[in-house]
Formats: structure tokens, sequence, C-alpha cells
């Protein structure tokens, strides 16, 4: 039966006490230790922007994305090319969008350089080379992200 209130003839119903087990956590994972986001979320939306169009395997639109706004219509087409015709093409896709998932990821990010406002630079251990030190810059423009260099 319900308590019974201080009004009189009125029951209010007794609500069962909940059971809360308690939660246990063992901390962070060893990844999550060992990774470092951007804390630019600007610079995070872009990332994630070049991640996605890496896994779509969308190689045109990703270098229209990624390389520094000074390139000329030329050279950006050479590096589209050296993503895609060239013999290398797909080692060297495969190795550049591993870095880009490892950094927007914060995989292995070492340290981050720059204010994260106009620039940054991504220190980390390569995802598919062991002892391999990588390191790739942005510049922010305008508020437009893009590799630097």
């Amino acid at each position: 039966m319900g308590k019974k209130s201080k009004a009189p003839g009125i029951e209010v119903p007794s609500i069962p006490a909940q059971q809360t087990d308690p939660v246990t956590s063992d901390g962070p994972s060893e990844e999550e230790l060992n990774s470092l986001q951007t804390r630019s979320s600007s610079l995070q939306h872009k990332l994630d922007l070049l991640a996605e169009l890496a896994i779509a395997n969308n190689r045109e639109e990703f270098v229209n994305q990624f390389v520094p706004l000074d390139l000329t219509p030329a050279e950006a087409a050479g590096y589209l090319a050296d993503l895609t015709t060239e013999a290398e093409a797909d080692g060297q896709w495969n190795t550049l969008t591993a870095e880009i998932a490892a950094i927007t990821a914060g995989s292995k990010v070492n340290k981050i350089e720059g204010d994260q406002v106009s620039n940054a630079v991504f220190y980390f251990q390569h995802p598919l080379f062991e002892g391999c030190d990588r390191e790739v810059a942005f510049r922010c423009i305008d508020g437009e992200w893009r590799a630097e260099g």
C-alpha cells in the first residue's frame, strides 16, 4: 500500500526505490591517454571533413579542401594526379589519408604547436610506419583551414 497523506482519505502511491549499481571505471583507455586533438572547433571541423572525404575515396574534393589556397590550378591538378593516376597514387593516398585520420582522432599526436587560431602544427607517430615521426601544418586564412607547404 501507499503512504498516508496528511490530507485525510488520500493515499499517495509509494515509488519503489531504484536500484543503482555503482559505476566502475578503470580510468581512461590507453588510446584516450595517447590522443591529443585540436582545441579549435573550426580546425576540427575541417579535419572531420577531410576524414569523411578520405573514407568516401573522394580524392578530387579532398584535394580541393586540403591544398594551400595559394596553389595555382595547375599545381593543384598536379597534386590530384599524384594521388589518382601516377604509379604510386594508391600508396600516396593511403599514407596521406592515414595521417589525416590519425590527427583527426588525435591518435599518436605528441603535441600541437601554434595558436590553433591561425596556425597549427601536429607532431605525431605515423600510423602505418613504425618509428616514423611526422608533422603536418595547417594555416587558417580568412576562416579557411588548409595544409601548409
